[in-house]
């Protein structure tokens, strides 16, 4: 999701029964990602790791939520069940023939719907034996998530999250993306409000029981600034340093945070 106004207005507060919905996509990703992770190998394309999820999405009766996607009329429809990218592709990666490299990392975000809910999730992880630069990378992206999840809670203001990832992430080196944003999650898969990864605390609406995000740290090596590839979806960073992204969707509730991806 771009960047916007993070002052928003219309966040939804979901039913016990929404979100046990969220929750059953939820699982049905994790599974998904699991499957995917595990199937990783040099030689691979990501077209077979698209075919893979489609799979598993479709068998326990869900509904990728990323194929046909279209966020605005001058962007052609997604075609794949889930986003792959390859090392300096940041996200939104097209699956294709493209076969894996031993030394490559990926990026790969998926999405389920059950009844009309959604879920979002994505890992970053090498294929085969990979640097410690980005071995490093990838970690510090999973830990600025973890970061994040933290100060989702019942009274926290949005950009607590914002700022903790970006505290975590800068004081290990890696600059953060700042052109692309979590966001609000459910009957759509893009709601309020915008989650950037980045900015001072204790701004942005009041959290509140019910409401649940996806929350989506996307880390760079070098710069964090991106362009947009001819296809109109891969994103990629603009020195063609490595990037690494790591999301969960997250149900703010009594008991603290519950991530249901």
């Amino acid at each position: 999701m771009t960047t916007g106004d993070i002052n928003a207005k219309g966040i939804t507060i979901k039913s016990s029964r929404e979100l046990d919905l969220m929750r059953e996509a939820g699982r049905i990703i994790a599974e998904a990602k699991l499957a995917v992770k595990n199937a990783l190998a040099p030689g691979v394309t990501s077209l077979e790791m698209d075919a893979l999820a489609e799979e598993i999405i479709k068998k326990r009766g869900a509904i990728p939520s990323f194929k046909g996607y279209q966020p605005a009329p001058h962007m052609p429809p997604f075609p794949a069940s889930i986003c792959f990218s390859f090392n300096e592709e940041i996200v939104h990666g097209i699956p294709s023939e493209r076969k894996m490299r031993e030394g490559d990392i990926v990026s790969v975000d998926f999405g389920a719907i059950v009844e009309g809910y959604h879920g979002d999730s994505a890992f970053t992880a090498g294929v085969g034996s990979i640097s410690d630069t980005a071995q490093r990378l990838i970690d510090v992206t999973s830990d600025s998530l973890d970061a994040g999840i933290k100060m989702a809670l019942i009274g926290s203001r949005l950009t607590d999250i914002s700022n903790s990832i970006q505290i975590y992430a800068e004081s290990k080196g890696y600059s953060v993306v700042k052109e692309y944003v979590g966001h609000g999650i459910g009957r759509e898969l893009h709601e309020e409000p915008q989650i950037p990864n980045y900015g001072s605390p204790g701004r942005g609406p009041l959290l509140r029981e019910g409401m649940v995000l996806a929350i989506e740290p996307m880390l760079n090596v070098g710069s964090w600034k991106t362009k947009v590839m001819p296809d109109g979806w891969t994103i990629v960073t603009i020195d063609g340093e490595l990037s690494a992204h790591s999301e969960h969707t997250v149900a703010i509730t009594s008991d603290g945070p519950e991530v249901l991806t």
